[in-house]
């Protein structure tokens, strides 16, 4: 009696319950996966106990993988590499399996993504794309191959969104974008990565509808996640902030957590998490 009275109540409050859940999701620009891999990377990985690891830089073919070290974690792994061998490549490690993988540019872009530069899986309710953004570094042929690439990569975003409005773009974007985010700004205003137009690019990227989640939550100096293999650069903290995850700024407050995990050296970057409540 007691029981069957209260039930129908019970199952009502259980019905109208919202059920929330956190996505941890990792980026890192491995700068090599296989040499990563000898570092102890796979021991690494799984004590984060990532939900996603979006990589870039990693320089393979997944036949050039033991992917099985990652598949034993849990994790389906999905590549984009470069047509040149050792060069480049990007890829999306997942716990939950994606209700769609795209390699390279949709429907969205007539751009050939030789360089394996752009990776995306798509979720229920978030689609992550995992990007490897040109270097300027080598020389002014680079420089100007970079703001071209990164001007159709923007166009390619705004269509992607009319589409599908919860995007997480993170990786390697190569610019820095305020002062705030390199050691020395007055140096290097006339290096690629900190240049003034590449610095423009990045707002106008932040401006058509996306939030620095780092940025939202940390507003501190000195939080770099790229250091110079010079000197003692890294020892010092005198690094650069290069790497981000970039989410829809509409989803900025689903946005609960982000660090950068400075205390994994297994390349010349470092990685940043986030997690994200739905």
């Amino acid at each position: 009696m007691f029981f069957s009275f209260f039930l129908p109540n019970f199952i009502q409050k259980l019905n109208t319950f919202t059920y929330l859940f956190f996505m941890k999701i990792i980026t890192y620009n491995v700068n090599g996966l296989r040499a990563v891999i000898k570092k102890g990377f796979v021991e690494w990985l799984k004590a984060t106990n990532a939900d996603v690891i979006c990589l870039q830089e990693t320089k393979a073919h997944s036949s050039q993988i033991p992917v099985v070290l990652f598949e034993d974690l849990g994790y389906t792994t999905y590549f984009q590499s470069a047509e040149k061998k050792g060069y480049s490549g990007v890829a999306i490690f997942t716990k939950n399996i994606p209700t769609k993988i795209i390699k390279g540019y949709d429907l969205f872009s007539s751009i050939d993504d030789t360089e394996g530069r752009v990776i995306r899986a798509d979720f229920e309710n978030l689609s992550i794309l995992s990007v490897y953004m040109p270097s300027g570094s080598s020389g002014e042929d680079r420089r100007t191959y970079k703001m071209d690439w990164n001007r159709n990569f923007l166009q390619y975003i705004q269509a992607l969104k009319t589409e599908i409005p919860n995007l997480l773009i993170v990786g390697d974007y190569n610019i820095c974008h305020q002062d705030i985010d390199i050691h020395n700004p007055k140096a290097n205003t006339k290096t690629s990565g900190f240049l003034p137009e590449e610095r423009l690019w990045l707002s106008d990227f932040f401006d058509n509808g996306f939030s620095d989640t780092f940025r939202h939550l940390n507003k501190e100096p000195h939080h770099y996640t790229w250091w110079s293999a010079w000197g003692t650069a890294r020892e010092k903290n005198l690094g650069w902030r290069i790497d981000y995850q970039a989410i829809s700024s509409h989803l900025i407050d689903k946005v609960k957590r982000s660090v950068i995990l400075t205390e994994a050296k297994f390349s010349d970057h470092c990685p940043v998490l986030i997690e994200v409540e739905f």
